[in-house]
């Protein structure tokens, strides 16, 4: 089955994969037999705290039954999902994420006039705070199928607002958000608009601008989502102080490490724990760094290692666009009537 095999991915030493492999057919089987007949009921939440470096609850479900039918849920519904996103959405999706965020916002720095001034602001307790009835609804606008909507609805209602941690929770909260950010690109006409989760930031040229939207936002998501623009909310001119979003903060004519990050990158380098500071590394490619590398490790090996991995970058890049263009060619056009309507797809098909 295609879920399992994706649910166990990178999972296979944890316990619960462990347990389930052990009889995995037979779990299969009955996993299958327990959705057709609509017995699924989501299994109890492990909770605990991480610090990012706010405090944030994250809950853990059984691997089966639980994370095996959300990957069989994502396996159809993901392309769709994806489809209804604007392009400004960074968050949990496949083929963009923080660097791709980075990237856009850079880009649009490049228009110092018309980024002038920011707007930066996020939502108070996004993930808690999804108002259940809400999403069903916006679900049903969507998919017709009564029995994909009667799993996405024992799912939705397993939690209070949607539970930290979830495969689904992620698609849920983007999905949750794509209406708000078509209204900002296709109603307000905003360009410079950028989403990660809930982390938003608006640049144009005008800061009257930036208020006058600020205050319709509010308006928009109170009245249409039940949410609330957290009360730290920024309105500044980009050249007194950088943008802080997605681990980086943004200049017209450079790109930082956010401080917590460069901190805890220095303590790592102090341990010189090769896995750790490799991942630290996958940061500092991504802004100017020059500077810090010298400050936090004097030896040449850290800016050898980063001048490496971004030959290795560039390579995987272009091996990527050459595999890209290689199977547009390759590719049969599609024939009409060939692929089901979202309306008509089908809960069962994908759970066999």
């Amino acid at each position: 089955m295609l879920a399992d095999k994706r649910a166990q991915k990178g999972k296979s030493r944890q316990k619960g994969v462990i347990i389930h492999n052990k009889n995995k057919e037979s779990n299969i089987l009955k996993l299958h037999e327990i959705l057709k007949n609509k017995d699924y009921v989501t299994s109890n939440y492990a909770t605990f705290k991480v610090y990012e470096p706010k405090e944030r609850i994250v809950s853990k479900l059984q691997f089966f039954p639980d994370r095996i039918t959300h990957h069989a849920i994502m396996n159809v519904l993901e392309p769709i999902f994806t489809k209804l996103f604007t392009t400004d959405t960074y968050s949990s999706i496949k083929g963009k994420g923080i660097h791709s965020a980075a990237k856009a916002v850079k880009k649009a720095l490049a228009d110092v006039p018309g980024t002038a001034y920011c707007l930066k602001l996020d939502i108070t307790k996004f993930y808690p705070s999804i108002n259940h009835h809400i999403l069903k609804n916006q679900l049903r606008r969507k998919f017709k199928d009564n029995d994909l909507l009667w799993l996405l609805d024992e799912i939705i209602d397993s939690s209070e607002g949607i539970p930290i941690g979830n495969y689904l929770s992620q698609y849920f909260a983007n999905f949750y958000l794509t209406a708000f950010d078509h209204w900002i690109k296709e109603t307000k006409k905003v360009k410079y608009y950028f989403r990660y989760a809930d982390d938003i930031v608006i640049l144009t040229d005008k800061k009257n601008d930036l208020h006058i939207l600020l205050s319709e936002i509010k308006q928009y998501l109170n009245d249409n989502l039940k949410l609330q623009v957290k009360g730290n909310y920024q309105v500044f001119p980009v050249s007194k102080r950088g943008i802080d979003f997605v681990g980086y903060v943004f200049y017209h004519t450079h790109t930082r490490l956010r401080k917590t990050i460069k901190k805890r990158a220095a303590k790592a380098f102090t341990k010189n724990n090769k896995a750790v500071i490799a991942a630290y590394m996958g940061w500092i490619m991504y802004c100017d760094s020059n500077h810090l590398l010298k400050k936090i490790s004097p030896n040449d090996q850290v800016l050898g290692f980063r001048n490496r991995s971004r030959s290795i970058a560039l390579r995987r890049k272009k091996y990527k666009n050459r595999r890209n263009i290689e199977c547009v060619n390759q590719s049969p056009r599609l024939q009409s009537g060939t692929v089901k309507e979202e309306s008509q797809l089908r809960l069962f098909d994908f759970t066999n």
